[in-house]
């Protein structure tokens, strides 16, 4: 059981007098509040700060969610732990104390009755009675009685402090605390040190007065500020006063520091996972440098699932290892006769700075079996993966050149996938690139060194072969810069040399060279003007850009170790080369005509719109081939073009596109709309992607408040093509001011093309955190979602 960290502070104080009252300054008291009258209902802490929203000043009710009635006056934002525990008022200060009246024996006893006050500096305690016993040291306030500090308020019957031992008793106490929110009472506070506090019969809860939908309840709290946690004994969590969980132990901490002890559980269904399944995480503090959370699980129909993950922090950077394990999954022994049922997956990552440009990193992942994240992995994501990665290297970069190197295997996991299709290892892949500037010139280098191997025992051909590739591109440029545009003329060289075994076409010691020439230039017109009153700048940007390579016609006789046709955009409208990867060089002869106009708001500064258009044209047929893919003989390209609208700060217009003007046809598309309110409790998102003959998928997504509590959540993903869903999310949300539930049922479409099902549940209470696991998967999904989550109780 967890509660929230929060910092604390201390009290002091001495005694003195003054002409026309009597003052009392106590060693260790800090209070304030206004005077009372003694009434018969006498209300709670809570009850005297609460106001109704109307009546709440201005910056409170605005911070304040639609789903709250009401809220508390501000009071500075002290936590849990320096309201009860923390330094008050300071020792130089004198307590000064007043009353309707007041009986003083000199140097035994000093009473006081009647709106009764007693201050400290910013402290401040009224009741209707004050007794100070000089002989024994001690003061005593009766009630009804109401002490106010920096960031928290204390109402009880009665108290009592020591000025020897700095111990101050409060019975009947109620308190509020102002920067959480959270609010209880107890049979008897003692702040029984500086450090320490104990509260008897306490009753804890960040619900509204008089409203305790949830609380938890404990026979005996102690609070202890120098270890930074507390404890409990007898600790039960009611639900409108009806107890649902018992703890006969719980420790919790009270600040800043990390603390051992369980997280709150999670629990949903799966219909991958065989049904519904419940995990206990337990959080195990060992070091300020390193941790770790074991989670052991249940889920129905697999058996007992085991998790567990490490962090370490060193001054270079942070590693996490993660392992999952189940001795025997009934359910996979059922469907594979013969396995064990024994299943696991290890992942682990590390990042690194080592200062002056030098970094680190580190991944690693296996599973046992190609089912594992299907069966066992519970994330909302629709695609699955089909490989894991393992990489590891370092890498240096500065103002004009960088250096990388590492390591890179993969772990395929899908049985659709053929053997000629699984990825090339890099054992190693070294990089290099820079640039320099000698006057007017510029000279740059871009390099690769890259060992390719695979398991090839299984393959023929090209597909068995495995190698060395280096690669080096030297370019020479002229930039010409100016503010109404620029121009830049290059040359470079692209050389390739391999050193290739199990190669069936001859020698393999072979090398490729191809020269290369370009020619970017762009100019840039702008003017001022209004819209509907608001002052914008626009401007026009025409761009030529040419680009000429000679590369050999014939290259299929080259494996492919890393190489594929990048998708037509508009940005490759300004490359030379239609191949990504380092096995293929395309050969062009092109002219890229396009033009681009931006709409800035001037009293934001921010680009409102931005719409471009761009076509190549060919001057010579394309021959080098993929195996048969990526030539091409039409002498001009689709139109290609990109629109971004953003005519609100909380609304975004996309679309990109790419239209035929030979057949009339449009060959490729993609389009999104994406809408918050601007406290985020309304999102939208709409989307639709074509590529024709190939895919054509719609997606919705939404959460819509029905009311100030209730909101609706969901998603769909439609493919055209299939005819059919591939994908859904629906949910529901409510929110009250001091807690919430998530219900959510999720269909995703998996390897076989089947829809798979869950439901997650998630239920926060506010001030102590979450069960549950939607959450975090729905904002996966929903774009904004997580910005939603973060402003759930009240907006930053």
């Amino acid at each position: 059981m967890c509660c929230p960290k929060r910092p604390a502070r201390r009290l002091s104080g001495r005694i003195r007098r003054i002409s026309g009252a009597a003052l009392v300054t106590l060693s260790g008291l800090v209070l304030a509040a206004p005077a009372v009258s003694e009434d018969s209902t006498t209300p709670s802490a809570a009850e005297i700060d609460w106001r109704p929203r109307s009546e709440l000043p201005g910056e409170v009710r605005d911070r304040l969610p639609v789903f709250c009635d009401g809220g508390y006056l501000p009071s500075g934002t002290e936590s849990v732990g320096s309201a009860f525990t923390g330094p008050g008022a300071d020792a130089g200060e004198p307590l000064e104390a007043s009353g309707l009246s007041a009986r003083y024996e000199i140097d035994r006893e000093l009473y006081l009755q009647g709106d009764v006050r007693i201050r400290q500096g910013a402290f401040e305690v009224t009741g209707s009675e004050a007794r100070y016993d000089q002989q024994a040291g001690s003061v005593s306030v009766s009630g009804p009685l109401v002490s106010r500090g920096n960031g928290f308020l204390l109402t009880g019957e009665s108290a009592d402090y020591s000025l020897e031992s700095g111990r101050f008793d409060i019975n009947t106490a109620t308190f509020l605390l102002h920067g959480p929110e959270m609010r209880g009472s107890a049979g008897n506070l003692s702040r029984i040190s500086e450090n320490q506090v104990q509260i008897r019969d306490g009753l804890l809860t960040t619900c509204g007065p008089r409203q305790n939908d949830w609380a938890i309840v404990a026979s005996d709290i102690k609070l202890d500020r120098a270890e930074g946690f507390g404890t409990a004994r007898h600790v039960r969590l009611e639900v409108l006063d009806v107890p649902v969980f018992y703890w006969p132990w719980a420790s919790f901490p009270i600040d800043d520091r990390r603390k051992t002890g369980f997280l709150y559980p999670q629990f949903g269904s799966s219909s991958a996972g065989s049904g519904a399944f419940l995990a206990v995480p337990y959080y195990l503090n060992l070091a300020p440098h390193y941790d770790a959370t074991l989670t052991p699980q249940y889920i129905h129909g697999r058996g007992l699932f085991n998790e567990a993950e490490g962090r370490y922090l060193s001054r270079f950077g942070e590693s996490v290892l993660q392992v999952g394990y189940i001795n025997k999954d009934s359910d996979f022994r059922d469907e594979n006769p013969g396995e064990s049922g024994e299943r696991w997956a290890l992942d682990a990552s590390t990042r690194a700075r080592f200062g002056q440009g030098w970094t680190g990193y580190g991944d690693y992942s296996v599973v046992s079996d190609n089912d594992y994240l299907s069966d066992l992995n519970r994330t909302l994501e629709i695609n699955q993966a089909t490989h894991l990665r393992r990489r590891g290297g370092v890498r240096y970069r500065s103002a004009n050149q960088y250096f990388e190197t590492y390591l890179n295997d993969y772990q395929t996991i899908s049985e659709f996938i053929a053997d000629e299709d699984k990825p090339y290892a890099q054992l190693p892949e070294v990089l290099y690139g820079g640039t320099a500037e000698a006057g007017w010139l510029e000279a740059g280098l871009e390099s690769q060194y890259t060992w390719f191997y695979r398991d090839n025992d299984n393959l023929t051909g090209l597909d068995r072969a495995n190698g060395q590739r280096f690669r080096a591109v030297p370019e020479l440029a002229v930039p010409l810069r100016s503010l109404w545009g620029f121009s830049r003329p290059s040359v470079s060289v692209d050389y390739t040399r391999y050193e290739l075994e199990d190669y069936s076409l001859g020698d393999g010691s072979f090398d490729r060279t191809v020269p290369v020439a370009e020619w970017d230039n762009g100019l840039y017109f702008d003017r001022r003007s209004e819209l509907f009153g608001l002052p914008y700048n626009q401007s026009l940007e025409p761009r030529l850009y040419y680009a000429w390579a000679d590369a050999d016609a014939d290259q299929n006789d080259i494996p492919d170790f890393d190489t594929s046709i990048k998708s037509f955009r508009f940005d490759q409208l300004f490359e030379p080369d239609r191949f990504s990867g380092g096995d293929r060089v395309g050969d062009t002869n092109q002219l890229t005509v396009a033009l681009t106009s931006r709409f800035n708001d001037l009293v934001t500064g921010a680009e409102r719109a931005r719409v471009s258009i761009g076509q190549v044209q060919y001057f010579q047929d394309r021959e080098v081939t993929l195996f048969g893919a990526g030539g091409s003989t039409r002498s001009r390209s689709p139109l290609a073009g990109e629109l971004v609208l953003s005519p609100l700060d909380t609304l975004e217009i996309r679309s990109a596109g790419l239209w035929d003007p030979d057949t009339g046809e449009t060959e490729e598309g993609r389009s999104q709309l994406t809408f918050h309110s601007e406290d985020y409790r309304y999102l939208a998102s709409l989307g639709h992607t074509y590529s024709k003959d190939e895919l054509e998928q719609s997606d919705i997504a939404a959460v819509v408040p029905v009311s100030d509590r209730v909101s609706l959540i969901g998603r769909w993903v439609y493919d055209s093509d299939l005819d059919r869903t591939v994908g859904s999310l629906a949910g529901l949300e409510y929110n009250n001011c001091c807690w919430s539930v998530q219900v959510v049922h999720q269909n995703y479409l998996t390897d076989d093309q089947q829809l798979d099902t869950r439901l997650l549940f998630q239920i926060q209470l506010k001030g102590l955190g979450g069960s549950g696991g939607a959450s975090a998967r729905i904002s996966e999904a929903i774009y904004g979602f997580d910005e939603r989550e973060r402003r759930r109780f009240g907006t930053p």
